[in-house]
C-alpha cells in the first residue's frame, strides 16, 4: 500500500497486521475494514470514513483523524496514545477501558459512544456532542465539558468531581443525581 492514499474506497477489506506508519489518506472510504494488530502510528487521515470498522489492538500513537467519520468503529484494547481527533464523528463507537486523558477532543460528535471505563481527566470535550454516550466509571477529573451537549448522559454514573461544566452541564448532573429543576 502506497504512503498516500486519496478518494480510494474499501469495502470490508482486511488490514490485518498491516504496517501502516506514516499512512495519509483523504476523503477514503474504508467501510467495514479490519484494522486489527495493524500499525498505523503517527498515521494522518483527512476527511476519510472509516465507519464500521475494527481497530482492535490496533498501534495508532500519535495517528491524526480530522473531519474522519468514525461511526460505530471497534477500537477494543487499541493503542490511542497522542492520537488527535479533530471535528470527528465517533458515534457508537467502542472507546471502552481506554486512557484518553489529556485529548483535545473539541467539536466532535460521540453520539452514543461507549466510554465505559475510560479515563478522560484533563480532556478537552468543550462543544463536544456526547448525546446518551455511555460513560459508566468515566473519570473526568479535570476535564472541560462546557458547551457540551449532555442529553441523556447519565453523569451520575461517571466520576465529575473536578470538572468544568456551563450551566447546562451543572443542570444535567444534578438530573442524573435525581434533582428537580425549577
Amino acid at each position: 500500500m502506497s504512503p498516500e492514499i486519496e478518494g480510494e474506497a474499501f469495502e470490508e477489506q482486511s488490514f490485518r497486521g498491516e504496517d501502516l506508519a506514516d499512512l495519509r489518506t483523504t476523503n477514503c472510504t474504508f467501510h467495514a475494514c479490519d484494522f486489527t494488530n495493524a500499525r498505523l502510528n503517527a498515521s494522518e487521515h483527512s476527511g476519510s470514513d472509516f465507519a464500521n470498522s475494527t481497530f482492535e489492538n490496533a498501534y495508532l500513537f500519535g495517528a491524526t483523524f480530522e473531519d474522519c467519520r468514525l461511526l460505530g468503529v471497534d477500537f477494543t484494547a487499541a493503542t490511542l496514545t497522542g492520537v488527535t481527533i479533530t471535528r470527528g464523528d465517533l458515534s457508537l463507537a467502542l472507546l471502552r477501558n481506554h486512557d484518553l486523558s489529556g485529548l483535545d477532543l473539541r467539536g466532535i460528535k460521540a453520539q452514543e459512544a461507549d466510554f465505559s471505563g475510560s479515563d478522560l481527566s484533563d480532556a478537552d470535550l468543550r462543544g463536544a456532542d456526547l448525546t446518551r454516550a455511555r460513560l459508566f466509571n468515566v473519570t473526568l477529573r479535570g476535564a472541560d465539558l462546557r458547551e457540551a451537549t449532555l442529553d441523556g448522559v447519565a453523569l451520575s454514573e461517571a466520576l465529575v468531581a473536578g470538572a468544568t461544566l456551563d450551566l447546562a452541564g451543572a443542570a444535567q448532573l444534578a438530573r442524573s443525581l435525581g434533582a428537580e429543576l425549577e
